[in-house]
């Protein structure tokens, strides 16, 4: 089923090893099939997109919404963590203009991008040079 969540990285600062993100469930994997990055400031920044296989502790909860009302979303959405997550290497990476709306979007053909089955599995949006910066931000997903 198709799902997504939207939200403001506000709760804590985006990191190398933090940022927002999607976790998946024990029992299925998800596929990443879209996620954009618009700038809220006048400061640029690089963002990413990695694969995480342990979540860390999610903060700032996202609502999580199907495009089929009849369904309810069982991955999980935040806005960033609280405790550092484990990411593998970008498989995108973007210098994000300073300019409010500067942004990017990634799409993924096939199934997109997937994250095995299990609760710690799942995508973050991290700012790879470190550097904090909010930003506004959107997943969509399989499940």
């Amino acid at each position: 089923m198709r799902c997504s969540g939207a939200g403001r990285g506000v709760t804590n600062l985006p990191t190398s090893v933090r940022g927002p993100n999607v976790y998946g469930i024990a029992s299925r994997p998800i596929y990443l099939v879209e996620t954009g990055v618009f700038n809220t400031t006048t400061t640029a920044f690089a963002v990413s997109v990695v694969r995480a296989s342990a979540a860390g502790t999610g903060a700032g909860a996202v609502t999580e919404v199907s495009e089929d009302s009849e369904y309810t979303p069982v991955a999980t959405a935040f806005t960033s963590h609280s405790a550092d997550a484990t990411v593998g290497g970008p498989f995108n990476q973007a210098s994000i203009g300073a300019a409010i709306g500067a942004g990017v979007i990634w799409t993924y053909g096939g199934k997109g991008l997937r994250a095995p089955a299990g609760t710690a599995n799942g995508f973050v949006l991290n700012l790879p040079t470190g550097t904090g910066q909010f930003f506004d931000f959107y997943f969509v997903w399989d499940e």
